[in-house]
């Protein structure tokens, strides 16, 4: 897709993976309505690449209605990446007892059901974009995670969340070519965004750990862990 003069919503793009996305995408001509709950970064990353913030709780249809609204207001909207997210760090059953069920749920309705809110709501407005030459309407990318297929320790709600992810990507997909929109999503591993902190500060990082990954080829140095790839994100989950 040429991403110059398109508009394209990113939700959860006051930070980590969702503010690279926002600034990659300004950086090549798009114009960018960010949709967060964090307010003042998200302010501050809009104005900094020219863009729209829109205060936004992705697992609400209210916020979402108001995000496609800001963001057709800017022009042509022909995507959506789908960043927000949380990932508690929850043991089956813990040192406190049966994990909490409201802490399952949360996680389900704003990774799972917020990322399906989005997009139903944006689907719709693509629908009446014009197509182009291409005959696209517009793309939509959601993020699951490696732990929608090898959730750790403490993972429970959260691969559920992002194993949901995966499971509707296809479905939605066959129901939208007609459309002419693309539905897609990625299965991220670790890297250092606030979200890996988060989750290393509750446990499940260190949980990480105890599985390892062989070193890329070259001469036999041994193993490296998965939840430290490198000497930065080892001293960050200390």
């Amino acid at each position: 897709m040429d991403i110059a003069g398109k508009v394209f919503i990113v939700t959860g793009g006051a930070s980590g993976l969702g503010e690279g996305t926002a600034r990659m995408l300004a950086a090549n001509g798009g114009k960018v309505v960010i949709a967060d709950l964090q307010v003042e970064r998200g302010q501050a990353v809009a104005q900094e690449i020219g863009g729209v913030f829109v205060k936004c709780d992705v697992s609400s249809e209210d916020d979402g209605k108001a995000v496609v609204a800001a963001a057709t207001a800017q022009g042509k909207l022909m995507g959506l990446v789908n960043c927000a997210g949380i990932a508690p760090a929850v043991k089956t059953v813990g040192k406190d007892g049966a994990h909490p069920l409201a802490v399952y749920t949360k996680t389900i309705m704003v990774n799972l059901v917020g990322s399906f809110n989005m997009i139903r709501l944006a689907a719709e407005a693509m629908c009446r974009n014009q197509p182009e030459p291409t005959g696209e309407r517009g793309v939509m990318i959601s993020t699951a995670s490696v732990a929608a297929y090898d959730g750790q320790i403490g993972q429970a709600a959260y691969a559920a969340s992002k194993g949901g992810v995966v499971g509707m990507t296809l479905p939605i997909a066959r129901d939208l070519a007609r459309n002419g929109i693309r539905n897609m999503t990625i299965a991220p591993g670790i890297f250092g965004t606030p979200m890996l902190f988060q989750h290393a500060a509750g446990g499940a990082g260190r949980a990480g750990r105890q599985r390892a990954l062989p070193q890329p080829p070259g001469p036999p140095r041994g193993l490296r862990h998965a939840g430290a790839p490198d000497h930065h994100q080892r001293h960050a989950q200390r």
